[in-house]
């Protein structure tokens, strides 16, 4: 307990101090976009490019666990806009006995935050300080999902819900499409899978970077923790800063619910079984 405490209370206090920094304009509001931009562009793909070109492509990119953490990010997505989806009646308007949810688009968002975790600022640096780099392997290999798969589907049943034609109906077939195949170009936009696969491509071919461009990597990648968990604090701010109505308690229990309990328990169920076979 000592030793998770150990870790775990620098992590923590590094957002709260984040948080206080924003919270009493040491740092301005403004700087906050910044920060961010240089952890997404700049220090965690060099950190994930470290470990990608340093572990093993078995290790990497695990079959059984990309599938396994699929199949569990899938279920979390369809149980989750199931549980808050409420549907419209006929024309769009409401049934007076509808029972309490949100629209299609608010359920895919609500889906996403329940599905996707913050592995990239949090879970790979704080897992790795936990339990080392053999770590580093399946939470990288959970990212890939989480870009590519699970923000893809959401945001493209968001996106498709402002174009339904009705159900069934070629037009709302088409704007799907069209969504997720915007969704999918977001996702590729994004430089956290390209700095692994880059890494994957070093490792596989035994290849490495010049010392000079190496030594620029590693320094911005040892930056990637500190300023992660920084700017989360100062975000968290921001966002309680600029909420002007409050969820109510209803709609965002089932997803926190989903979120803490559900999600790890199909993970460790899923793989458990794997295991076992």
């Amino acid at each position: 307990m000592q030793a998770i405490l150990a870790v775990t209370v620098p992590f923590f206090s590094l957002v709260l101090l984040g948080w206080l920094a924003a919270q009493r304009r040491v740092l301005p509001e403004s700087a906050i976009p910044g920060l961010n931009a240089y952890v997404l562009f700049f220090a965690l793909p060099c950190l994930l490019f470290r470990f990608g070109s340093s572990l093993p492509l078995a290790r990497l990119i695990d079959p059984l666990l990309i599938s396994i953490y699929t199949a569990c990010a899938l279920a979390m997505v369809a149980i989750t806009v199931f549980a808050t989806w409420r549907r419209a009646g006929t024309h769009g308007v409401e049934p007076k006995n509808a029972a309490r949810g949100v629209d299609l688009k608010n359920a895919a968002f609500g889906a996403l935050v329940a599905a996707f975790p913050n592995a990239g600022f949090m879970g790979v640096p704080l897992l790795v300080a936990l339990i080392g780099d053999r770590a580093a392997g399946p939470v990288i290999g959970a990212i890939l999902v989480d870009l590519i798969v699970t923000s893809t589907l959401c945001l493209a049943l968001a996106e498709a819900s402002g174009h339904r034609a009705g159900d069934g109906s070629e037009g709302s077939k088409r704007g799907a499409a069209a969504a997720a195949l915007l969704a999918l170009r977001g996702a590729l936009a994004n430089p956290l899978p390209w700095a692994i696969v880059i890494g994957a491509l070093f490792a596989a071919f035994d290849r490495e970077l010049p010392g000079p461009i190496a030594q620029i990597v590693r320094m911005l990648g040892d930056s990637a923790t500190p300023v992660a968990l920084f700017t989360i604090g100062s975000v968290l701010w921001r966002a309680g800063r600029h909420a002007h109505t409050r969820t109510p308690v209803r709609d965002y229990l089932p997803v926190a619910l989903l979120k803490l309990i559900l999600h790890p328990a199909l993970v460790f169920g899923l793989g458990s079984a794997a295991i076992a076979l």
